[in-house]
């Protein structure tokens, strides 16, 4: 079967069958009669001639932080709705947190002719900023702000303020356990609304209060360990993540702490530990499906285009009032 089988079943000339292929113009009548002789006999075109045709490869490059992550999975899977919809495939790479290995596979995609890169960054270094400046291809960073470039990211520093403030109302003594501030979403944004909400009410969480984890339940584990060691009289944590509150939960609940009676705590990422532990999780609702969505339409309007306009985005975001935190 080819193309001009198909346009003779269809009772159309060849080049409207070729401009219904392209996404060129074709009449509603001509496009139902070639789609319907498509759907019936199958036909698919060769990915080589369309490339020549186009200049397009058809395939999206999508770099990720680590491939067992409730919120990067969302992620991906609105990139994928997106891309689906539009006649795109997606190239995934892991890179298992590793800032050398995003650089790799940014490089290995650049030379390799995708159409496109969607990267889901955490941190950003100055080997990123150089090598995203000289980019041949349209990339779209999801996750993070960085200026000059399309974005699609979450508003960080105001859910950390509002979750901060609602737990602020019950509490006596603060701690806090945050992420790397190299990170500038998880790490940096959400501290500064955590502090935010500390000045708005006058109160105070010192440096010996304070500790920073990893993004995994064991390295929280011990930093709650550490900061209850040396502060047994906290009785609020604002957690960067769900993942961190989950491992000071573990930690309190082994050593028969009660939360919230005790110690009352929330996390960031509405994820599924966070709905599963019981007490509940309090935490804040990203819409990171939405997000990928979003970064996956971004990018399919740059394509082709020489001079496209950057856009940022920023999401919305809302509290889940979980029961780790006391009533007001």
């Amino acid at each position: 079967m080819n193309i001009n089988e198909i346009a003779k079943m269809a009772g159309v000339s060849r080049a409207t069958v070729s401009r219904y292929l392209n996404d060129g113009y074709v009449s509603e009548e001509k496009r139902e009669k070639i789609r319907a002789v498509i759907e019936q006999t199958g036909y698919r075109p060769s990915a080589q001639a369309q490339r020549l045709r186009t200049k397009q490869t058809k395939l999206i490059g999508v770099v990720i932080p680590k491939i067992n992550s409730d919120s990067i999975g969302e992620m991906v899977a609105g990139i994928g709705d997106v891309l689906n919809r539009n006649g795109f495939m997606m190239v995934l790479a892991d890179t298992s947190n590793q800032p050398e290995e995003e650089l790799r596979y940014l490089s290995l995609f650049r030379d390799n002719q995708v159409d496109g890169v969607i990267l889901i960054g955490t941190v950003l270094t100055r080997k990123h900023k150089a090598l995203l400046k000289d980019y041949q291809v349209p990339v779209v960073i999801l996750g993070q702000r960085l200026a000059g470039y399309s974005c699609v990211y979450q508003d960080d520093f105001q859910a950390a303020r509002a979750l901060t403030e609602r737990m602020l109302a019950k509490a006596e003594k603060i701690g806090y356990i945050g992420v790397t501030q190299r990170d500038e979403a998880a790490g940096l944004a959400r501290k500064k609304g955590f502090e935010e909400a500390l000045k708005r009410f006058g109160r105070d969480c010192p440096a010996e209060c304070r500790r920073e984890s990893a993004f995994q339940i064991d390295s929280a584990y011990e930093q709650a360990a550490s900061l209850f060691t040396e502060n047994p009289d906290i009785d609020t944590v604002f957690c960067a993540t769900d993942t961190i509150a989950v491992g000071l939960m573990i930690w309190l609940r082994e050593r028969g702490i009660s939360v919230p009676g005790q110690v009352q705590l929330a996390g960031i990422g509405d994820s599924i530990m966070g709905r599963v532990v019981e007490p509940r999780l309090a935490t804040v609702h990203f819409d990171y499906r939405k997000s990928g969505e979003e970064a996956a339409g971004i990018l399919i309007g740059h394509l082709g285009t020489e001079d496209a306009i950057c856009r940022e985005v920023k999401m919305g975001f809302r509290i889940v009032e979980g029961a780790t935190v006391r009533s007001v």
